[in-house]
């Protein structure tokens, strides 16, 4: 039984390296190196799942201050991933939108999963594809 656990471990791993190159030519393309943090990227992740969010909200939702937002999302704006737009109907409001750059960054594990589910599907037919679901399905 060892053996076999041994042998998951390396097919998964290698799952999770095919997975990670993924991501990481995601950033790449974004012209980000490995600097972005997981924080980060689960910032991003908040935004894009809010589509627009106010500093106060976006606060609240990542139990931050309103200084570490307001700070968080300078960086972001030099690093081209959100940008500032004040609510048309109150000027005194402002959101905080996801630029293309930030919305690839957000979903970047997603699709980094995603072309793993490519690859899997492109290797299995169809027979083991349903196989694999049920297989993985018992997993909990």
């Amino acid at each position: 039984m060892m053996a076999k656990k041994e042998h998951l471990f390396i097919v998964f791993e290698n799952l999770l390296k095919i997975k990670s190159e993924c991501s990481c030519k995601i950033f790449s393309e974004c012209g980000l190196s490995s600097d972005i943090t997981v924080k980060q990227v689960g910032y991003l992740r908040s935004i894009d799942e809010c589509g627009e969010v106010t500093f106060s909200r976006l606060a609240k939702i990542t139990n931050n201050s309103k200084p570490t937002i307001t700070e968080m999302i300078n960086k972001f704006v030099k690093m081209e991933c959100v940008c500032r737009e004040r609510c048309s109907n109150d000027g005194r409001v402002v959101y905080i939108r996801l630029t293309e750059k930030g919305q690839m960054i957000a979903r970047a594990e997603e699709n980094a999963l995603m072309n793993v589910i490519e690859k899997m599907a492109d290797s299995l037919n169809e027979r083991e594809i349903d196989t694999l679901i049920k297989i993985l399905e018992k997993i909990k």
